[in-house]
């Protein structure tokens, strides 16, 4: 008899967990694995360092901490990349009108931190509705774009808008301008592949740009932030400078695990700058590799988007994959100095309860989209399809 090759589940195997299986993309899958692993193992290495600035006795207390995070963002990752598109819209529906609620009322019984209103706190816990807020908003937009190009009456792109529109109104009120800016790259580009006019893409990155101008003269951190950027000389830099030091002490291969030193003089070293302990414990080499890893799970998840034929699946899956990796992107710009600072984490890497559940129901929700179901690939075109938005 001739030996067949071990899988966890066989392919005639109709269970549940047996068809997730063998319809989810495994390579993104095991690629999520990866960095929820590191995100833990990472945390190991800046705990220690973090509670003994802040006068925690337990050394670990961070790492633990992110321990059940990551099996809770694991536990997100499979359960939501189960459901069908049908339940991925009601879901993100359910969580966007939560997580609004939750935003609007954060000015009367949120918790106050570094000049900002962003978090809720909930049994010694600190819950951020933003970071939830994301994903099902580029779900529920993606959807009204593919309602609006059917021509049957329905509003999609002023739903989509005012939508987008309510989530940036809570946002600058917290203040937060880089969550702001984050999920309006996303927005744009959801708006870009559902097939409008170039015309319409070019005055929204002309009004885009205009906000973010006004930010600079609206906010103080933002006005601050950016001349530390633009004149480091006459500002306070110590964290960056910090950082910027630790990436450079590591080289190529790094210190090793656990003897990195310039990590105890960062103050964020456990959150957005984890990258910089990680690039002087394990260097350079190891630093691409992690960028490497994002870099595959965007790039393949877009290709994957791109083969779908149905185009809320098509667009609400590849503007997933662009949040995630434009959230990368930016916290790692922040690392190496090339953009004015900004607290926003690095996906699944950057010590947070909110960030890494987030990042598990962001990948979770894309994993969903881009299964392999009857029908559900070929026949679609590509991004930059034209609809009923001619």
């Amino acid at each position: 008899m001739r030996q067949q090759t071990a899988h966890a589940f066989a392919r005639t195997d109709r269970s549940p967990l047996g068809v997730w299986w063998w319809t989810t993309d495994r390579w993104l899958l095991g690629a999520t694995a990866i960095l929820v692993t590191l995100g833990v193992l990472l945390s190991f290495a800046s705990s220690p360092a973090a509670a003994q600035r802040i006068g925690i006795d337990d050394q670990f207390h961070f790492a633990i901490r992110q321990l059940v995070f990551g099996v809770g963002a694991a536990t997100i990752v499979l359960a939501v990349s189960m459901l069908s598109p049908k339940g991925i819209r009601r879901a993100a529906f359910f969580i966007y009108i939560v997580s609004i609620g939750v935003m609007a009322a954060l000015p009367f019984i949120g918790h106050s931190a570094k000049g900002a209103a962003r978090w809720l706190m909930i049994g010694g816990f600190t819950f951020q509705p933003s970071e939830f807020m994301k994903p099902a908003l580029i779900i529920l937009v993606s959807w009204m774009f593919a309602e609006g190009q059917k021509g049957e009456g329905v509003p999609g792109v002023s739903i989509a808008f005012g939508l987008y529109f309510i989530a940036v109104a809570l946002l600058l009120m917290q203040p937060d301008v880089g969550q702001t800016v984050l999920i309006t790259i996303a927005f744009g580009a959801a708006f870009w592949m559902a097939g409008v006019p170039i015309s319409w893409i070019m005055g929204l990155g002309a009004v885009a740009l205009g906000g973010l101008a006004s930010t600079y003269f609206l906010f103080d951190h933002v006005h601050a932030r950016v001349q530390k950027f633009l004149s480091p000389d006459q500002a306070d830099t110590h964290q960056v400078t910090r950082a910027a030091e630790a990436i450079h002490a590591g080289g190529l291969f790094g210190r090793g695990p656990g003897e990195g030193v310039m990590k105890r003089h960062v103050p964020d070293l456990h959150t957005d700058f984890i990258y910089s302990v990680a690039a002087e414990e394990y260097g350079l080499v190891f630093s691409l590799a992690l960028i490497s890893l994002f870099a595959f799970i965007v790039v393949r998840g877009l290709y994957k988007s791109m083969k779908l034929a149905d185009p809320f699946e098509q667009v609400a899956s590849a503007g997933l994959f662009v949040l995630l990796g434009q959230q990368t992107f930016i916290n790692v710009a922040v690392n190496l100095n090339m953009i004015p600072t900004k607290g926003m984490t690095l996906p699944f890497i950057s010590y947070g309860g909110s960030s890494m559940l987030a990042m598990g129901l962001t990948l979770g929700m894309a994993l969903a989209l881009t299964r392999k179901r009857p029908g559900s690939y070929g026949g679609g075109g590509p991004f930059g399809q034209t609809g009923a938005f001619d």
